[in-house]
């Protein structure tokens, strides 16, 4: 069995993404499994296509994206991906869509292949943070789900995939501001 996993490059100022940083600690192989790693960039066409050509290179079993998702303090596997994007900030590339979709005539929804409510039971059991998360966001993390998935349904029907969100990692969250308190 094959699973390639990818995280970002930092973005949007930040010197490391805890992502990849992860990424980086997890063994070459799990139970057998090989586990193929890849950093890509945080750009909304290289980073999916970037994923999309190691499908193809590797040919996966399963696929697992992950990205950071600042304000949030679990991890969050991602249960939808939407064929629209919204870039509050550029991405790496400088490239900042806004109101369009990811892939013309596309669905406007894949839903992911991977089993986010048992992977959130089974960290739960471990002691993680953890839950389902129903939307990816606008920017490049929901650009990569919907992209892997719609290629996955229509070019690799036989490896599945989905993605999963990280906080911050605490060297991140030093000169972040305080939210107002209500």
């Amino acid at each position: 069995m094959k699973i390639l996993v990818t995280g970002f490059d930092p973005f949007g100022g930040e010197t490391i993404n805890p992502a990849f940083e992860a990424i980086k600690l997890i063994p070459d192989t799990i139970k057998g499994a090989e586990i193929i790693k890849l950093e890509v960039p945080t750009v909304f066409k290289r980073g999916p296509q970037a994923t999309i050509d190691a499908v193809e290179e590797y040919q996966p079993d399963y696929v697992l994206c992950i990205g950071q998702a600042g304000g949030r303090s679990q991890l969050t596997p991602e249960y939808v991906g939407i064929n629209y994007v919204q870039a509050r900030i550029p991405d790496n590339d400088g490239d900042q869509p806004l109101n369009q979709p990811l892939v013309k005539g596309a669905p406007n929804a894949y839903f992911t292949q991977l089993p986010v409510y048992a992977m959130v039971e089974k960290m739960k059991e471990n002691g993680i943070p953890a839950s389902v998360s129903y939307t990816a966001g606008t920017y490049v993390c929901n650009a990569m789900l919907y992209c892997v998935l719609h290629a996955l349904n229509t070019k690799y029907p036989n490896t599945k995939g989905g993605f999963m969100h990280v906080p911050y990692a605490t060297s991140q969250t030093v000169n972040q501001p305080l939210e107002p308190q209500e």
